[in-house]
């Protein structure tokens, strides 16, 4: 760390936005830091617990990107294959140009259905279609139609959610199985992880939090987000997979070490985010960090893994705004190494 975090700072970050979720730091094979703060169901009263399934919001792009390299990997996708062949009649305003390293990389230029340069709150009412129909990513189609091309395909970075439904739909169209059922059986099942799934948010278990719009209030992400998540995000986790989940990718047990290093290899430098960005990866600006974001009605989450101390520092917030002082305060804290432990001055 370049700083020390103490303990009352963490606990100023946890009250700036009435942060309500998990946060952890695993160190290796040791947790170092556990936090539990409010309810997985507000009207209920369950609390967190380090098991909770929270919905990464943008998160699970890694995830996507990881299931496209998998099919690189046999064989049956080309990072330099176009887009338009496979898309067929569909989506006709993406240009032909367009290939997955492309949309991989968020240089497609395609037009955005969910547009983060725009002036939008997060919590607004975006969608066009009903989102109980958004439960496959055929169904997708509809919502992603009629967007211009932004720019040439090459030409510059923007973060595009759409090119990642695109490229889950382009997964299901190569391989003969539902996007869901490849990430399952690619990412999830290779790197051994018990808790996360794309659940239906109409149909969510037990142990699965709510996605809140406010710090107070009942008031839900339901009416906000398509039922189930897809390319672009949606996937619920747990803190315990996260760290799983980093874990086996730098094992080698999801993608090959080569593979992987492509993946993390800076494409881009993002100076907005003061990040740069691989294939499905944010990548530390000065550092060797890796990372995975989201950022969702509901949602706030972030979790970075260090690879030279096997270190994963999470933080799953259940609702829109809750997570990022906490995460802004941890980021603050890292620099390359978890070389500090949280100190208690109170």
């Amino acid at each position: 760390m370049t700083a020390l975090l103490t303990t009352e700072a963490l606990d100023a970050a946890i009250a700036a936005e009435s942060f309500t979720g998990v946060l952890t730091i695993d160190e290796g094979d040791t947790r170092t830091l556990e936090r539990c703060e409010g309810f997985a169901n507000r009207a209920l009263g369950v609390r967190h617990t380090p098991s909770t399934r929270i919905s990464a919001g943008s998160g699970n792009k890694g995830f996507t990107a990881l299931a496209i390299m998998r099919l690189v990997e046999v064989g049956t996708l080309g990072l330099g294959d176009l887009v338009r062949p496979i898309l067929g009649e569909d989506l006709p305003l993406i240009d032909d140009a367009v290939t997955i390293e492309h949309l991989l990389t968020h240089t497609s230029g395609i037009g955005d259905y969910l547009d983060e340069e725009g002036d939008g709150e997060i919590d607004d009412y975006v969608f066009s279609l009903p989102l109980h129909l958004l439960a496959e990513t055929e169904a997708f189609l509809p919502a992603l139609a009629g967007f211009p091309q932004k720019f040439p395909p090459g030409e510059r970075f923007s973060y595009c959610n759409g090119g990642y439904v695109v490229l889950a739909l382009v997964a299901e169209r190569v391989s003969g199985r539902t996007f869901h059922e490849l990430v399952q059986a690619e990412v999830c099942d290779r790197a051994g992880l018990t808790g996360t799934a794309f659940l239906r948010s109409d149909d969510l278990p037990a142990d699965a939090a709510l996605g809140y719009l406010d710090e107070a209030g009942n008031r839900t992400n339901v009416l906000h987000l398509p039922v189930r998540g897809n390319g672009d995000g949606g996937m619920y986790v747990t803190a315990d997979d996260l760290h799983r989940f980093w874990n086996a990718l730098l094992d080698g047990r999801i993608v090959s070490p080569g593979t992987l290093a492509e993946m993390t290899r800076p494409r881009v430098d993002v100076p907005s985010e003061h990040k740069r960005y691989g294939m499905g990866f944010w990548l530390g600006r000065r550092s060797s960090s890796l990372i995975l974001e989201g950022y969702d009605a509901g949602a706030s989450f972030r979790s970075t893994h260090l690879p030279e101390t096997r270190t994963t520092v999470t933080v799953l917030g259940n609702n829109s705004e809750g997570a990022w002082p906490v995460i802004y305060a941890l980021a603050d804290a890292i620099d390359g190494t978890v070389r500090g432990k949280f100190l208690d001055e109170g």
